[in-house]
């Protein structure tokens, strides 16, 4: 799995209430939540994000509250990965259920640049930063991760695994 795009570049401790303000959590149709997601942050985010641009932040991205809607308002918005110093646990099972690739890598925050552009190999768990010529390393995707992350998250990948005995 391989994905293209451009940085779009936010700091430390976004947490789930910023990515998606409570006022939202009415709804989840997953374009209602595109239109809002950043905006406490970022008025400017939607009307900017085109699809397969790559989210990077700093540390405890997802912090805060256990709310799906965040990764899906994410995901929504056209951003093809997240990559951080780190995650909050809940974020990062959040992400990966809805089929939202999310990757840690310290060194390539701390690099990159808004608007650079990057290649990512999630079989090899490489970063390469196009803009600056530089790679960086991680830890690749496990298949089943792969999988779920293709068949669209956790509950479609499910669906498309027949338990033995069945038929």
């Amino acid at each position: 799995m391989r994905i293209q795009g451009k940085i779009m570049l936010y700091g430390n401790n976004i947490d789930t209430d910023v990515i998606i303000p409570a006022r939202y959590l009415n709804t989840s149709d997953p374009k209602e939540l595109a239109a809002h997601c950043m905006e406490d942050l970022d008025k400017t985010f939607a009307s900017r994000v085109k699809p397969g641009d790559i989210l990077m932040a700093g540390t405890n991205f997802g912090c805060g509250s256990s709310r799906e809607h965040a990764p899906m308002a994410i995901k929504a918005s056209g951003i093809a990965c997240v990559v951080a110093i780190d995650f909050a646990r809940i974020f990062y099972r959040n992400a990966i259920n809805i089929g939202l690739p999310i990757l840690e890598c310290a060194d390539a925050v701390k690099e990159c640049r808004e608007g650079d552009q990057l290649d990512i190999d999630f079989n090899k768990g490489t970063i390469y930063n196009v803009t600056q010529g530089k790679t960086y390393q991680t830890f690749p995707f496990p298949p089943f991760l792969q999988n779920i992350i293709q068949a669209g998250g956790l509950m479609q990948a499910a669906k498309k695994t027949k338990p033995e005995g069945r038929v």
